[in-house]
């Protein structure tokens, strides 16, 4: 669960907090208010990337924090960092460079390690975004889930292991000795190479991070002291004077209690400053040039970007080739002349693998039907009365792969006399959030997913669609969270909380100010959302509403 947000200098929302709680939350506000923007700082958090046009003017940098639940961060993240608490702190920052940092419970973290935990904690359906649902991988295990199949998934993935194996094992036996010998000298090589840089997931970002502290070191050395000398070392220096300012304001107030305020603003002012400098002081000599540090960084970045050149894209990919690679080693090293009895044992292991995924097949093409007519019934509720929906099921023979040879893909005609085309093209903007949250309800009980983010799921609806896209919306929020921006009366008035965005103008600057709405305030809203100002009539119609949405 995502228990606080903070954000800070991104674009008007020059400081907004505020925490929330499990079930259904609404946000609310009028057009351009900058509801959005809390989304966009909340994907950003998660992972997604950034852009230094959010940056408030006059601002350093942005700023966004949030305070999860520890369970919701992905289990081999949680040993590799070391989380054994039961709430976990993320934080990522962004300049006018656009250089990002990211944390993940108070550490340095790789901003990769941010969208793991936004993989599985959070999906976003919005105008222009939507993510798990539109994934073939996602499509094929949400059906699986749907369908109960979660131990046929096992069972196949078992019977691919053996098949592959032995595959291999078949194609290392049919190599000429030579041949055999002059591939593994090559495999050996290259899993030797791997083995001994030893990369880290994530490893040549962390470098990219450390590498301007220890190109700048003499500089940021030279900083930090100016700055201690400024505050704390030099004669006269800034704590000095508060402290003397402090001693002199103490004395006035003595004479002019009214002025105590002041002396203890003093007092705060010096002990701040004066726990800046003792920060900046042990900064400083932590700072040191290291030619060698420095040295060893370079030709660490340079081993792993040759790796990179040669496997694969990215760290991920290098250590999943050097498993393929390991693999076709080891059938190669282990030949032996028993070839016809690999033959014989492959076509068992394939015909068990065939005879598996066929009985898998026919089960999803069950669960597909079942999935169609849910999927339908949803999207009649939302405002979709002419639409069709396809969950497709093909399976091409041979092909197999971990999941069997099917292929899966959720289909959508929204309007009469149009083909079934694949979601994430057949659907509008309005509509694709619309048939998300269709699928979402459908899949209620399959997702695991934490938190379900909706960005303008009202789009082009009102009346008894809204209503019932609020009733889906707190049903969804059954064990789960969900936060949806909405402009809908009808939808708001099911939220547990809700949450009000304004803007507020103050010496020439806008900023986002978010109000959490209770009793009098939610009424006012929620009237003024119904009439685009509170009257009586629209009072009467927000209590009818809110009332209504308990029952």
């Amino acid at each position: 669960m995502l228990r606080r947000l903070k954000v800070l200098n991104f674009a008007v929302a020059e400081k907004v907090e505020f925490e929330l709680g499990a079930g259904f939350t609404a946000l609310t506000g009028e057009t351009g208010a900058g509801k959005s923007i809390l989304l966009e700082a909340l994907a950003f958090l998660l992972g997604a990337r950034g852009s230094s046009s959010w940056l408030r003017a006059g601002a350093e940098r942005l700023e966004v924090e949030g305070l999860i639940d520890a369970s919701d961060v992905p289990a081999d993240l949680r040993r590799e960092l070391e989380i054994t608490a039961q709430t976990v702190q993320l934080r990522r920052e962004l300049d006018a460079t656009g250089r990002t940092r990211a944390q993940v419970a108070g550490r340095p973290a790789p901003v990769s390690a941010l969208a793991r935990v936004g993989e599985s904690f959070a999906d976003f359906h919005g105008q222009h975004e939507s993510r798990t649902l539109l994934r073939a991988a996602s499509q094929l295990e949400l059906l699986d889930r749907f369908g109960g199949l979660d131990a046929e998934r096992r069972a196949l993935s078992g019977a691919y292991a053996s098949w592959s194996a032995l595959k291999a094992r078949l194609e290392a036996s049919s190599l000429s000795e030579a041949e055999r010998e002059r591939r593994a000298d090559l495999l050996r090589f290259q899993v030797a190479e791997i083995d001994n840089l030893k990369p880290r997931l994530g490893e040549d970002e962390e470098l990219e991070e450390k590498l301007p502290r220890l190109k700048n070191a003499e500089r940021l050395r030279a900083l930090a002291d100016t700055a201690y000398a400024l505050l704390y070392a030099e004669e006269n220096a800034a704590v000095a004077r508060l402290l003397k300012a402090a001693r002199a304001v103490s004395e006035l107030a003595k004479i002019d209690p009214a002025a105590g305020s002041l002396q203890s603003e003093l007092e705060n002012a010096r002990i701040g400053a004066d726990s800046v400098a003792r920060e900046l002081g042990a900064y400083r000599d932590s700072v040191a040039a290291d030619p060698a540090a420095l040295d060893a960084l370079l030709s660490r970045q340079d081993a792993l970007s040759r790796l990179k050149k040669r496997h694969g894209a990215s760290l991920a990919e290098v250590l999943a080739a050097r498993e393929r690679l390991a693999v076709e080693l080891d059938g190669l090293v282990n030949a032996d002349a028993h070839l016809e009895k690999t033959r014989r044992e492959l076509e068992t292991a394939a015909r068990a693998l065939a005879e598996l995924a066929d009985e898998v097949h026919d089960k999803r093409v069950k669960a597909a039907k079942k999935l169609d007519a849910a999927a339908l019934k949803e999207l009649k509720a939302l405002g979709l009365p002419h639409a069709r929906f396809a969950c497709s099921v093909e399976m091409e023979e041979g092909n197999w792969s971990q999941s069997g040879g099917d292929a899966v893909e959720f289909l959508l005609a929204p309007n009469p006399g149009e083909a079934l085309r694949p979601v994430k093209t057949a659907a509008s903007g309005g509509e694709l959030s619309r048939v998300m949250l269709a699928l979402k309800t459908v899949f209620a009980k399959a997702d695991r997913t934490a938190l379900l983010v909706f960005d303008e799921v009202d789009t082009g609806i009102g009346g008894e669609v809204a209503r019932a896209v609020g009733e889906r919306l707190a049903a969804l929020a059954q064990g789960r969270q969900v936060l949806c921006i909405t402009h809908l009366p009808q939808v708001a008035c099911f939220a547990q909380a809700h949450f009000h965005a304004v803007k507020d103008v103050a010496a020439g600057r806008t900023r986002l100010r978010v109000d959490r709405l209770d009793g009098a305030g939610r009424l006012e809203t929620v009237a003024g959302m119904l009439g685009g100002r509170a009257t009586g009539a629209s009072r009467k119609h927000a209590q009818e509403l809110l009332e209504s949405s308990l029952t």
